[in-house]
């Protein structure tokens, strides 16, 4: 098999999975909706605060900006008279511990739907019926361990792009190889988190899933740029359909359809661009169950999971 048709076969595996369990669709947008929501409940407080002025007025957000930012306003005269440049010097101590924590309870969240899709995403795979009501049980009985590796990984995450913010050319180069590296031990970290049944220490959970990537480097490169190159194709394809469509449209002398054409491309990007989201996921999960326990789920096979290139193995 080559690696275009590996690609295009570990693509079309994980649609199979979904279309077997649909419900596996569910999970990213219950996910997306509690993270708009926890967002809304965190920002309406200080957008809707009490000011003096209506809430339709410029003044209003500019006392809401006064009060977030740290913020120097310096009158200058100029020939059509007064003007004000505003310099914004940073967040407020306050407002940032607010939106800290804001950050960190919607990363727990995320975390914690991500337990529960991934954990019945291996339920899809080993033959089990998938629930959202049984995979939400479940990620509460791992809050634990879900919370260390909230706090683990935000302050990570913050430190990182605080460096990087303050560096020069080559600090922020480092840095974002840094970030790079730091995302990609990452991979595993979920899968982790589900099987893991001796520790809460997210020190722990980052190295497991370091050591799963390192045995099987190869698999995960390929299989990510195979369910990726899967989609991609898709993509070209519709672009080819999106131009037709576009000239039929000026042949005929109507935009009407070329709004149509084009609205239609673009939606029908979205559902695939969704649909790859959930397949790399599904194949990240087929994955681990590969390196980490020797077990090949259907309906993926061994031609599909053969490296084109091995770097590390065992």
């Amino acid at each position: 098999m080559s690696k275009f048709q590996r690609s295009w076969q570990l693509f079309k595996s994980s649609l199979v999975v979904m279309q077997r369990d649909k419900k596996l669709l569910l999970f990213p947008i219950l996910t997306t909706a509690l993270t708009i929501f926890i967002a809304v409940i965190f920002l309406m407080p200080v957008a809707f605060r009490p000011t003096g002025y209506g809430y339709a007025s410029a003044e209003h957000w500019k006392a809401v900006g006064n009060s977030v930012y740290d913020v120097d306003w310096q009158k200058h005269s100029s020939a059509d008279g007064s003007n004000q440049n505003l310099t914004v010097k940073g967040v407020k101590p306050l407002a940032l511990g607010y939106f800290a924590i804001m950050y960190f309870v919607s990363m727990f969240f995320a975390t914690f739907f991500n337990v529960a899709f991934y954990k019945e995403i291996m339920n899809a795979l080993s033959g089990q019926p998938v629930s959202i009501r049984g995979g939400l049980q479940f990620a509460g009985t791992k809050w634990k361990i879900i919370l260390m590796w909230t706090l683990f990984a935000g302050l990570v995450g913050y430190i990182i792009k605080t460096l990087e913010e303050r560096s020069g050319f080559v600090g922020r180069w480092i840095l974002k190889l840094l970030g790079t590296a730091w995302s990609i031990a990452c991979v595993f970290v979920i899968p982790i988190i589900i099987t893991e049944q001796e520790t809460t220490n997210p020190l722990v959970v980052l190295k497991k899933s370091a050591l799963t990537l390192k045995k099987t480097w190869g698999e995960s490169l390929i299989g990510y740029v195979g369910v990726s190159l899967g989609g991609s194709l898709i993509i070209f394809g519709s672009l080819l359909l999106l131009g037709g469509g576009i000239a039929v449209s000026v042949l005929l002398h109507s935009w009407w359809l070329a709004a149509l054409v084009v609205l239609g491309w673009l939606a029908g990007i979205f559902i695939l661009s969704y649909l790859m989201s959930v397949a790399s996921q599904i194949f990240r999960c087929a994955l681990f169950l590969y390196a980490s326990n020797g077990i090949l789920p259907e309906p993926y096979n061994e031609e599909m999971m053969a490296l084109a290139w091995k770097i590390r193995k065992g």
